[in-house]
Formats: C-alpha cells, sequence, structure tokens
C-alpha cells in the first residue's frame, strides 16, 4: 500500500527513538523474593520498601515464553514500566505495589505487527483522492488514531512500512516522548521503488501534477539507488523498505513481476545495513522475490509466488516471510460495499489475490522458513489485526507458531528482541489478556480485555 507525497517534505531532523534499558535493583528484587516467601514478609527491612511505580499483575495462565507451555497462576512484577520477576501463584508484590488481578484470564507478551500503514486505510480510489486534500498535519493525526486501534487491538509494537509524509516518524517520535499514547513504531520513512515501479506516486496522475509530487523514494540504477537509502536514513527511518516487484495496488496494469535489477536491490541492501538499517521487500512474482534474497534482504513482504528456489534462498539468507494474508478482508469488504472501488488495472490483480492469498504460506510452513506476523493493515483495517491469527492457521500454522510468529519471530525481525517478545526479567512490561485460551482457539486474540505497555494500562474505550 502507498499513497502520493503532494507536499514538501519537512526539514527537520526525526531521530529515532532509543530502546531504554533501565537496571534493576537487585538488592530490592532480593528483598521482594524474601518478602514473597511464606514467612520471608518479617524480615525485610523498611529501607528495602519499593520504588515509586511497582505493580503486580496477577493472571490464571501466563505465556512467558512463546513456543513453550504457559505457566499456571502467576504474579509478575512490575518497576517503572520493566519486568522485574515472574512469581508463581497470586502474591502481592512488594509492600505499596498496585495490585492488578485478571482472574481466569490468559495473559501473553504485546503482540507485534510487522506490516502496517498507520496513515491511512483508504484503498482504491478513495486512497488517491485522499492524496490530493489531505494534509501531513492530518495524516499524523489519523496515523495516531489508527495507532491507537492497533494498540487497544493488543498489538503493542509495530514496524510500519512506508508512509509519504513523515507522519508516522513523527508520531514514533511523539510516543517515545510521552506526549500521546501509541504503539512502539519501527518506521522505514518512504519505501523506494523505480521509476514507473509499485512506490511511484505519479501513476495514473496527470502529469501537470507530477512536479508538485515528492518523488525522493525513487531510483534507477545503483548509484541512484544507494543515493535514495541514504535520503531515508538522513530522514531517521529505522528500517528501509523496497518494491522488488509491482504491486496489487499500483495504479498501472504492469502485473506483478520484477520491476528492479539485480545490482540496484543489491546496492540497496549494502548501503542500509552499511547504516545498520534492515530492508524488507515487497514482492509477489518469483523473480522479484528470489533477486531480492540473493542480495541478502532481511524480510519478504506478501510473497506471494514462491519457487522451489525461494525457499531454499530463505533458508540460506535466514530471512523472514511476512504473509500479510488479511489484505484479502479488506479487498473483499471495499468491494462489497462499491463494486468500482478499484481502477481496472487494479481490480484485475486484486482478483487474482484473493485467489492465490494463502498458497505460499502452505509451502513456506513445511519447509522451514521463518515466518513473521504482519498484515499490511491499511489495506485492512487497523485494529483489526488479529483476523491474520485466523488465516494463518487456516493455511498450515498451529495457533501456538502463530503467536511465536506474532511475538519472538517480529521482535527478532525487527530488532527489538532484548525489549519486547517474551515476559522475562528486565524486558520491557508489555503483555495482553484474553478471556478463554489462544493456544487451542486462536480467533480469541481478536478480543483482547487487557493491554499494558511499558508498565501502563492502556485504555480500552476512548
Amino acid at each position: 500500500m502507498h499513497r502520493s507525497a503532494f507536499r514538501k517534505p519537512s526539514t527537520s531532523m526525526a531521530f529515532p527513538g532509543g530502546i531504554r534499558r533501565i537496571a534493576c535493583s537487585i538488592s530490592w528484587i532480593s528483598a521482594m523474593f524474601l518478602a514473597a516467601a511464606p514467612g520471608g514478609a518479617q524480615g525485610v527491612s523498611k529501607a528495602s520498601a519499593p520504588p515509586r511505580e511497582v505493580v503486580v499483575v496477577q493472571a490464571a495462565r501466563v505465556l512467558a515464553e512463546p513456543g513453550k507451555s504457559p505457566r499456571g497462576v502467576t504474579s509478575i512484577v512490575i518497576e517503572d514500566g520493566r519486568i522485574v520477576a515472574l512469581l508463581e501463584g497470586r502474591r502481592p508484590g512488594p509492600a505499596g505495589a498496585r495490585v492488578i488481578d485478571l482472574g481466569d484470564r490468559f495473559v501473553l507478551p504485546g503482540l507485534i505487527d510487522s506490516h502496517v500503514h498507520l496513515d491511512s486505510d483508504a484503498g482504491g480510489q478513495e486512497a488517491l483522492l485522499e492524496a490530493f486534500t489531505s494534509s501531513p498535519g492530518l495524516d499524523a493525526l489519523r496515523a495516531q488514531w489508527n495507532g491507537m486501534k492497533t494498540l487497544r487491538a493488543g498489538f503493542t509494537t509495530v514496524r510500519n512500512l512506508g508512509d509519504p509524509n513523515g507522519a508516522t516518524l513523527a508520531l514514533r517520535d511523539a510516543v517515545e516522548n510521552g506526549w500521546v499514547i501509541g504503539p512502539r513504531i519501527i518506521d522505514a520513512g518512504r519505501a523506494i521503488s523505480v521509476t514507473s515501479g509499485h512506490m511511484d506516486a505519479t501513476l495514473s496522475v496527470a502529469e501537470g501534477l507530477h512536479p508538485g509530487i515528492v518523488q525522493d523514494n525513487l531510483c534507477d540504477g545503483a548509484d541512484s539507488c544507494r543515493e535514495a537509502v541514504r535520503r531515508q536514513v538522513r530522514r531517521g527511518v529505522d528500517v528501509i523498505k523496497i518494491a522488488t516487484t509491482g504491486g496489487v495496488n499500483s495504479r498501472i496494469g504492469a502485473g506483478l513481476g520484477q520491476q528492479m535489477f539485480a545490482d540496484e536491490v543489491k546496492a540497496v541492501v549494502e548501503t542500509a545495513h552499511l547504516h545498520g538499517k534492515k530492508v524488507a521487500v515487497h514482492a509477489h512474482g518469483t523473480d522479484g522475490i528470489n533477486v531480492a534474497l540473493a542480495a541478502g534482504v532481511d524480510s519478504i513482504e506478501h510473497g506471494t509466488m514462491p519457487n522451489d528456489e525461494t525457499l531454499r534462498l530463505f533458508r540460506q539468507a535466514g530471512a523472514f516471510y511476512v504473509p500479510t494474508l488479511s489484505t484479502v478482508n479488506g479487498y473483499r469488504e471495499r468491494l462489497a460495499k462499491d463494486p468500482n472501488a478499484y481502477p481496472p488495472a487494479v481490480l484485475e490483480k486484486v482478483r487474482w489475490r484473493l485467489e492465490v492469498t494463502g498458497r505460499a504460506l502452505e509451502r513456506a510452513v513445511p519447509a522451514g522458513v521463518k515466518i513473521a506476523f504482519g498484515t499490511d493493515a491499511g489495506v485492512s483495517k487497523h485494529g483489526r489485526n488479529a483476523d491474520e491469527f485466523e488465516l494463518m492457521v487456516q493455511h498450515g500454522m498451529t495457533p501456538a507458531t502463530a503467536i511465536v510468529a506474532a511475538t519472538l519471530n517480529a521482535a527478532e525481525l525487527l530488532g527489538v528482541a532484548k525489549e519486547v517478545g517474551a515476559l522475562r526479567p528486565g524486558m520491557a512490561a508489555d503483555l495482553v489478556a484474553v478471556s478463554g485460551d489462544p493456544l487451542s482457539d486462536v480467533t480469541v486474540l481478536k478480543k483482547i480485555e487487557f493491554v499494558m505497555k511499558g508498565g501502563r494500562v492502556v485504555p480500552l474505550t476512548e
């Protein structure tokens, strides 16, 4: 998904938010365990009183390590937004701690969506109109609105893979600064492609309007592609997004095959990695997927038409596959509302996507390809991210492996595995709770009943 950039970019520098690690007090933890043990409370001195912000979350079952068996009744002790201990049973924690008893609910780590576009969820002709009528300020407010939908759905971390005007870069920094509530954001800035490629915002637009469209994300030739990457690095992005093939939503009938040459892809990957940035690749056609994997990219988004060589390259490179299956929900809903929601060149590709979605995942899972959860929310509706779980299970995954994809695997892909993706001492207190058992019925994740991000309870109503 992409939209045109009809404004001049901001000249301000957006610095990526660093992951702050808060040191835990060893002496206080020791005192806490003494207090939690039978008869231990009498031995705790007044000097070991807990810090200012201590919360204890109690629940009947806790999936602390996705991929392993859940714990029974557990108390999660949180200090200043970080987990300091997981105790068996319902423990009150240190004196003065705030206790949140979630009863018989099932707790798991905050979920991660590796592919979103927070600045919009318009599609087809509606998206084209929005590109002409919106503004950077409105885009930023819309991104925050959609970010809250996403956070309330239990997704405490997202990777935003492209918006034209820096709206989500601004939101990322505002969330990091504590000015607004929102998910933790890993942002790609403007997605890069070649002229007439998937991210060319002038497609189908009258030529007289082209000069007003920001196109510094386009590159032609290896040197040009190096420069395009450096422009995004200069803006303060966390990750680089490129398109090596056409796209379903590209307003051009050029198909879904390869559009970027091997030397161009290699130049992007080498430059991004030189600057410590991972590379996410939009790719549908087989040749476009394979040329990206051969160049050493970090993830393939969509990856709709793999072959045997694709699966071999995935394993060789250790790259992640992000299936984005729930795009089909967005297509179906828009077409049900308006049969003319997409122009003919796009509609043909939409119908194809509806037919083939899921087949690639069915091949990738038994081949041992690493899967990371991603929805392409923006094509599908924000706040409905958990719909992806059901589709992943329908196409070859188990509830347990789908949850791993949305926690440990996604955290590894995004480069935040020391911060989120599991519930361990020292990690951010990002957790969600549901009624029922998501390991037996993954659809319960569509009804999140409690969200905590960084130790703060997220209000689930406006």
